[in-house]
């Protein structure tokens, strides 16, 4: 695990140390919403921080009517930062957007460790979870995936390195991750920024393409147009997750809408 996600994990460890692991049946009432899958789609993400960008949202920034915008354009998900010390996020953000874009699913994205934060995401509204193959160990794996598919949600799983690919694509041998994959609840993601440099790999999609597994497959870091979504549907990708550049768009609905088109015409 790099440096960078070791702080991150024992960050998370104490935030989860501390959620109230007292839950209602009517906590989780909140509709989930499913995903519509189409043939090239993107997850639009909301952050209002980045360790490696530094602000990303202008004096009075309007989460709700920037969750509206990337809705409006085709979002096939938004994900939704909540980690509090890099990102500057909160749980009451992902329940803010969850609230304003009722027919959209959100994802919270997060460093969780813990199935009582994907509980806690669920109580705020989220229908989908991220998580980080290279944070958790291949029990805590499995326990977080039942926690996750018991309530329902979809899963985003992400990889940065060939090892992590492995470990994940491996997951597939069960037949209930095989099946959540199949019916595109369970995603596999390559995300191709650096986390000891913070600084994009721009090689590592096409590295790791050939290792792609029987799965929908999701791009993340470093697409900022149309042409970056092209460029990766080509290589086996039918999703891309992009936050820094719409959250620095003049015209996210705009630019959602052409990566969408983009990748589905490769």
């Amino acid at each position: 695990m790099s440096d960078f996600l070791q702080i991150m994990a024992n960050a998370s460890a104490a935030r989860a140390a501390a959620i109230n692991k007292t839950f209602s049946s009517a906590d989780f009432d909140k509709p989930i919403v499913p995903l519509s899958l189409g043939d090239f789609d993107v997850i639009a993400e909301i952050k209002e921080r980045s360790p490696a960008e530094g602000d990303l949202t202008p004096g009075g920034f309007d989460r709700s009517a920037c969750a509206r915008a990337y809705a409006s354009g085709g979002a096939v998900a938004i994900s939704v930062l909540t980690e509090p010390s890099r990102f500057d996020g909160d749980i009451s953000h992902l329940a803010e957007v969850v609230a304003a874009v009722p027919g959209t699913p959100v994802m919270r994205k997060d460093f969780l460790v813990e199935p009582v934060q994907i509980l806690e995401a669920r109580k705020a509204g989220a229908s989908g979870v991220l998580l980080i193959t290279n944070m958790l160990s291949d029990s805590k794996l499995r326990e977080m995936l039942d926690c996750a598919w018991e309530h329902d949600l979809f899963v985003l799983l992400e990889s940065f390195n060939e090892e992590d690919l492995q470990r994940s694509s491996a997951l597939l041998l069960n037949n209930t991750n095989k099946e959540r994959a199949e019916i595109g609840q369970l995603l596999i993601g390559v995300n191709s920024r650096n986390l000891r440099t913070l600084e994009v790999d721009p090689k590592r999609l096409q590295n790791l393409a050939e290792l792609l597994p029987a799965a929908r497959c999701v791009a993340e870091s470093g697409l900022s147009e149309a042409n970056d979504a092209a460029r990766v549907a080509a290589l086996g990708y039918r999703m891309a997750l992009v936050g820094t550049a719409l959250m620095r768009s003049n015209n996210p609905k705009e630019l959602i809408a052409a990566m969408r088109k983009a990748g589905a015409t490769t």
